[in-house]
């Protein structure tokens, strides 16, 4: 079995790609053939299978259905780090946080990945709204990859993924603990108490009925079509309480999207 060989045919590749276009709503176009190939690899590795016609016979069959969620797992991109694009975090705590005066909030990442984003924002919350630990609050936190929310659930990081966390914050949020690997960093309970950790796939039913007060999801709908990037802001809209505010990723301004939303800043919007 020679994998290093293996050729992903055109054929191939629009079928991966409309089940994960069908399934969660990425769209691999053309010009991703590289990039699907090289993470198909590691299934194909995993599975002992020899081509990916193969891999396409098994995901098309009876059986297919579990190995449709690894298939999912390595499709997504999982770039995330504490506290990535700041201005979004100072923001926040300036001009958003203190005029929440209600008992109860609601915030909600909504494709977490494996946890830096709402753990960062539930440290900002804890250093920004006094006696927090005595109010309503809390941070749903949703992926559909299953992979990065049991990642998530652990919250161990390496010292590469807390390179932004202030030095302050390290120390009082997180435990270091020694493995063969290396010194890697915990996040406390007393965070991970604040936030409720949920596999959610973007594209089907939301169980969860709102409002929420404020929504990350930021760096995603830039790996949707139109369509979908349009459906999605009206279910954030319909989410939101009025007033809320929803954060996007720089490079994911709605410009191009109709909405009914009011521009705050870059990346910014309220309702």
């Amino acid at each position: 079995m020679n994998l290093l060989s293996a050729e992903l045919s055109e054929k191939e590749f629009r079928h991966v790609s409309d089940v994960v276009y069908g399934i969660c709503g990425i769209n691999l176009k053309n010009g991703k053939e590289a990039l699907v190939r090289a993470r198909l690899m590691k299934r194909l590795r995993a599975l002992k299978l020899g081509s990916f016609k193969e891999y396409i016979r098994l995901i098309s069959g009876d059986e297919g259905e579990k190995e449709i969620g690894f298939l999912i797992d390595v499709m997504t991109t999982n770039k995330t780090s504490f506290f990535r694009e700041v201005a979004h975090f100072n923001y926040l705590r300036d001009a958003i946080i203190p005029k929440m005066n209600t008992q109860k909030m609601r915030f909600w990442t909504a494709a977490c990945s494996s946890g830096e984003e709402p753990f960062s924002l539930c440290m900002l919350l804890n250093e920004t709204i006094p006696n927090m630990a005595v109010r309503d609050i809390l941070i749903l936190a949703t992926d559909v990859s299953v992979s990065m929310l049991k990642k998530a659930r652990t919250a161990v990081y390496g010292k590469e993924s807390v390179r932004d966390v202030p030095p302050a914050f390290l120390r009082k949020y997180f435990v270091p603990i020694r493995r063969k690997e290396g010194l890697l960093y915990q996040v406390k309970d007393e965070v991970k108490a604040n936030v409720r950790l949920a596999w959610l796939n973007l594209l089907e039913p939301w169980p969860m009925r709102g409002p929420f007060d404020v929504i990350f999801c930021r760096n995603v709908m830039i790996y949707f079509d139109r369509p979908t990037q349009q459906k999605l802001i009206g279910r954030f809209w319909d989410l939101l309480s009025p007033g809320g505010y929803i954060f996007v990723g720089h490079s994911e301004g709605l410009s191009a999207i109709k909405h009914k939303f009011h521009y705050v800043q870059p990346a910014i919007y309220r309702k």
